[in-house]
């Protein structure tokens, strides 16, 4: 009788949780429990396909090779797509966070994997004697918690806030200013379209910029008026004006970098750091109380969510309270109930300069916002810091897959010459490219990483489908070994690396041995020469073969794993740090010559069969 009762009590507990599902209460549920703490990747299942593209790295000494700047804290990246070009748009500081003067530039790129030179399209703001400012001179920062805005009459305003280091928001803020970018690559003229009304800002005091209805060009008010009316973008603006003249419809405390997309039922979600949520039925004219999201494990980066081309749901983010990293990404059925966790990029690189709050990871992700356009095709784009001092794009394949379903027999010969590597996972630094290439010839390409960068590499991984026993080949040809050396790996799907081969830049072969490095003879530069690796995830061990002679024979996993499910290659030694125990004041310093490029690497690959 016992029994019953209490599986009576579990099941009105479900049923009472399933209800509240999708209301007020709940706006969203994530079921996509913890991730392993240890490991950069979190030890998740990876998206197949994924291409992340670094769209700016930052270079103090040599500001032409970045941004024409030379400004070492970057941060905030938007994304837009308008008139058959993406936008992409990010603040900058010379040192780091709220530390005046700051700047917020934009790159385009027609295709999403090349990309302009950043300009500036909101510059220094300079504070003049008897301005709002109780500081009688000095320079503002711009904050952005939106980024562009595409309006019912297709012009595309480009928005961000100017207010006063240390603490921008508010009554130390000054105003919100937007522009129009224009098709052919000019901007127009700089407005306020809404002061900070704490800070007392008004035209009187702002004489910088004038006010969005000054401007003669009807077509531009017509577009700040629309934005101004859209009550599920200028959520975004509460944070930074922090005005309560009822402008702003979120009740309660003022929640922090929201993002908004339409559920399946057409209702409205807001997604805030720290997990929290609100919903709202009525296009943004009110929301209900914001609630934290049940199993939402994440901290104060940011969190997206939208629509995917397939009519699903794809919401990405941090799913850590410390420690930006890895992005994830988990998905939805109809935009209320999200399941397991998939990894998109858990690649965290050395951070090369030191700065004000420069966290380490992969933050403050952002996409496409509804309405600010769609590319062609069916990827799911966004965009994101790494350790607030580069930019990066991710391109994710929709539908979202997390299993291969076919033995891998890749030529890359149907593939175009620098274009999208179609079922491999592309990591892709500017110094450290991967691509095709036609090498040896047009009939015959291979796919060639290439590494120039000090603190980064190239990195390209195949999924396969999951066995216990299986067999990787592939052609490598070593054109210039550089400063690093090739590292093949085999992986199961927690990303654990139970078969570790390297070709090092001196030429010398070596095979981790039960998890210890051992020479295992030498190869060739400069000719192509075939690898395979016979491998039994049942004992735990593996044989490796240079063209067809034996190198290594039953060598141990250098971790357990009881399959495997991943061909990785890269040009670099695997990283462990930072970790979640690294504070981002730990390291006081930059590193060594961060801005040159090292003596080049490349490597092409060829004939990948995986069986």
């Amino acid at each position: 009788m016992k029994i019953f009762l209490f599986i009576a009590f579990v099941l009105s507990v479900v049923t009472c949780a399933l209800a509240q599902t999708g209301t007020d209460a709940e706006p969203v549920r994530v079921l996509a429990g913890g991730i392993d703490l240890e490991v950069q990747d979190g030890g998740l299942p990876t998206v197949m396909g994924v291409e992340s593209i670094q769209v700016m790295r930052a270079n103090r000494t040599h500001p032409e090779l970045a941004d024409n700047l030379g400004w070492t804290y970057n941060h905030a990246p938007m994304l837009a797509y308008w008139q058959g070009r993406f936008y992409l748009q990010y603040l900058s500081n010379p040192f780091g966070e709220h530390l005046a003067p700051g700047v917020t530039l934009v790159a385009t790129s027609p295709d999403g994997r090349s990309w302009s030179t950043p300009t500036q399209v909101f510059p220094i703001y300079f504070l003049r004697p008897g301005s709002i400012s109780s500081i009688e001179s000095g320079m503002a920062m711009m904050h952005q918690r939106m980024g562009f805005y595409v309006a019912p009459n297709g012009r595309l305003l480009v928005s961000g806030h100017y207010g006063h280091a240390p603490d921008p928001m508010g009554a130390t803020g000054i105003g919100r200013v937007v522009r129009e970018a224009k098709a052919d690559g000019s901007y127009g003229p700089i407005y306020f379209i809404r002061y900070n009304s704490l800070a007392k800002a008004d035209e009187s005091n702002t004489k910088t910029f004038p006010f969005y209805l000054r401007s003669s060009d009807a077509g531009f008010v017509e577009a700040c008026e629309a934005l101004l009316k859209d009550r599920l973008k200028t959520i975004q603006w509460r944070e930074e004006d922090g005005s309560e003249d009822g402008f702003y419809t979120v009740p309660g405390k003022v929640l922090q970098a929201p993002s908004v997309y339409h559920r399946r039922d057409g209702a409205a979600v807001a997604l805030f750091k720290h997990g929290w949520a609100a919903l709202s039925k009525d296009e943004g004219l009110s929301w209900s109380e914001p609630v934290q999201v049940p199993g939402m494990i994440t901290g104060g980066a940011k969190t997206w969510a939208q629509r995917t081309s397939d009519g699903r749901y794809a919401m990405v983010y941090n799913p850590a309270k410390l420690g930006r990293w890895p992005l994830a990404v988990t998905t939805s059925e109809d935009g209320v109930v999200f399941g397991d966790l998939l990894l998109v990029n858990g690649e965290v690189p050395p951070r090369r300069f030191f700065g004000r709050a420069k966290d380490f990871g992969l933050q403050y992700v952002r996409g496409i916002a509804e309405g600010n356009g769609i590319p062609p095709g069916n990827d799911l784009w966004i965009t994101y810091s790494s350790n607030k001092e580069d930019m990066w794009i991710s391109r994710i394949p929709v539908p979202i897959r997390h299993k291969a379903d076919r033995a891998v027999q890749d030529s890359f010969d149907d593939l175009s010459v620098d274009g999208p590597v179609s079922d491999w996972n592309i990591y892709r630094p500017r110094w450290a490219n991967v691509a095709v290439t036609a090498f040896p010839s047009m009939q015959n390409k291979s796919l060639c990483l290439e590494d120039q960068d000090p603190y980064d590499y190239a990195k390209a991984v195949r999924l396969f489908p999951e066995a216990k026993t299986v067999r990787v080949s592939l052609m490598v040809y070593a054109a210039a070994a550089g400063a690093e050396r090739l590292e093949l790996e085999v992986l199961d799907r927690k990303g654990r690396r139970p078969v570790r081969i390297f070709l090092s830049t001196d030429g010398l072969l070596s095979v981790a041995n039960g998890g210890i490095e051992k020479a295992a003879g030498t190869f060739s530069k400069g000719q192509w020469q075939r690898i395979d690796i016979q491998i039994d995830a049942t004992s735990g061990k593996f044989d490796f073969y240079l063209d067809g002679k034996v190198v290594s024979q039953q060598a141990d996993f250098a971790e357990p794993a009881s399959t495997v499910e991943r061909l990785s290659l890269r040009t670099g030694r695997f990283r462990t740090a930072p970790t979640r125990d690294t504070h981002r004041y730990g390291v006081m310093e930059d590193v060594p010559n961060p801005d040159n490029p090292a003596n080049l690497a490349k490597y092409y690959i060829d004939n990948v069969v995986i069986n």
